[in-house]
């Protein structure tokens, strides 16, 4: 679906057609799924679909109420010579920034980084664990180690595994097909919220010490149960009960943080070489960064696309949706279920950093604000124990159909699969 003129969203870069196409990836990869296992299945998308599942968030009401938005912590912040971009969403993202810089609120952030050297301010935030890169332009990213390092790098990458049977379906796509989530934050939960809302049984698991942000687990959480596990002490909860029993596990842990755990990509391959392994990251995984953490917003300032949307004062700016995460949360889903219908297992790596080099590389627009009106997107009412849910469906219709489950609680669930769960009981 090529759209055209693509200019539904401000600005120079073709954010649409990024969209889209990863939309239609995991259409394609639903479709052909459907066929194999034997119940075919009638998969479309459409602007207004896609419109609305990128900007989920925008989108969500809680009970009537409109999520919080960015944190004090979070955003561009003016350096002595240049721009710092910071992510404190997280209390322990916003805390690295107070331990770094010693300021306790956004006036004296503001005040203190003014004085300092960009790169400095970035180097203090991420040695005290938290988030921040120098804003750069895309000829710097370029020249920068890790640009260079990763120049070459797919989006995606798939390394095959050993043969799995693939077995037939029942009222969903996805029916049988039980899908262990470590994931956080958009790209990942966007991933296991489509495999979800297809039919697979999803369960989410989260460190009790550092839970999800509520809000951001409501906005990609339709169809899947959640519980809270400490790795340290629970392990064997993970390793012995779940995981013989799954099909597919999603990675979305900075590259390294959960090796010694065992639940790496490497070592889960070698454990189980017909399990199905999605590994997503920001920076991809070698490079100087490639064990870094990051968001859809670090990459952006890092790899030159705040620059591109900077206003006239000079002051970057950011895509007008979360592009980057959403994009590549869509491509590592279609690749998932690719070795699915292939009937083998195998490792599927996506990064950030791959979305954001491939909307760079694309035609850049000509067109003006507004060439093409923003597509209002469906939404709908659905169930959750936190109050009735307006979310948006998934980018594409199932026989016609719009995709939506209900939300079940945060970390209530029971440490088991189920796959005598109906997804629509949620």
């Amino acid at each position: 679906m090529k759209l055209t003129p693509r200019c539904w969203w401000d600005g120079p870069l073709d954010v649409e057609n990024l969209a889209a196409d990863a939309v239609e990836d995991v259409a394609r990869a639903v479709a052909e799924l459907s066929a194999a296992r034997g119940r075919p299945v009638d998969v479309s998308t459409s602007p207004e679909l896609i419109a609305g599942s990128f900007a989920a968030v925008d989108h969500l009401r809680v009970a009537g109420r409109t999520p919080a938005g960015w944190a004090p912590f979070s955003g561009f912040v003016q350096a002595d010579d240049g721009w710092v971009r910071l992510h404190g969403n997280y209390p322990h993202h916003s805390d690295a920034v107070t331990s770094a810089l010693g300021v306790l609120d956004r006036a004296q952030l503001e005040e203190v980084v003014r004085t300092m050297p960009a790169d400095d301010v970035a180097a203090a935030i991420t040695a005290a664990g938290g988030l921040a890169v120098v804003v750069l332009s895309e000829q710097q990213w370029r020249a920068h180690e890790h640009g260079r390092a990763t120049a070459a790098d797919a989006w995606t990458e798939v390394d095959v595994g050993a043969p799995r049977p693939l077995v037939a379906t029942g009222s969903e796509p996805l029916t049988g097909i039980r899908v262990l989530d470590l994931t956080r934050v958009i790209a990942g939960p966007s991933c296991t919220q489509a495999l979800a809302c297809l039919g697979a049984d999803v369960l989410r698991i989260d460190p009790p010490a550092r839970p999800e942000l509520l809000e951001q687990f409501l906005s990609n959480g339709m169809g899947k149960r959640s519980i809270e596990v400490d790795l340290t002490t629970d392990l064997d909860v993970v390793r012995s009960e779940l995981l013989p029993q799954a099909d597919v596990v999603v990675l979305g842990y900075r590259p390294g943080a959960l090796a010694r755990f065992g639940l790496d990509p490497a070592t889960l391959q070698h454990d189980r070489p017909d399990l199905v392994i999605g590994s997503l990251s920001a920076w991809g995984e070698h490079g100087p960064w490639g064990t870094r953490a990051g968001f859809d917003s670090i990459v952006q300032a890092a790899t030159g696309i705040a620059d591109l949307y900077a206003d006239g004062a000079g002051r970057p700016g950011a895509l007008p949706v979360q592009a980057l995460d959403h994009a590549t949360g869509y491509r590592l889903a279609a690749a998932l279920l690719d070795l699915l219908r292939a009937g083998h297992g195998g490792v599927v790596r996506a990064s950030l950093l791959g979305a954001a080099r491939t909307l760079l590389e694309q035609p850049r627009s000509t067109a003006p604000a507004g060439a093409a009106p923003l597509p209002a997107p469906p939404t709908h009412m659905v169930p959750s124990p936190y109050g009735p849910l307006t979310v948006t469906p998934l980018p594409f219709t199932v026989n016609h159909e719009h995709v939506v489950k209900a939300v079940a609680g945060y970390g209530e669930a029971a440490p088991r699969f189920d796959s005598a769960l109906d997804p629509h009981d949620l």
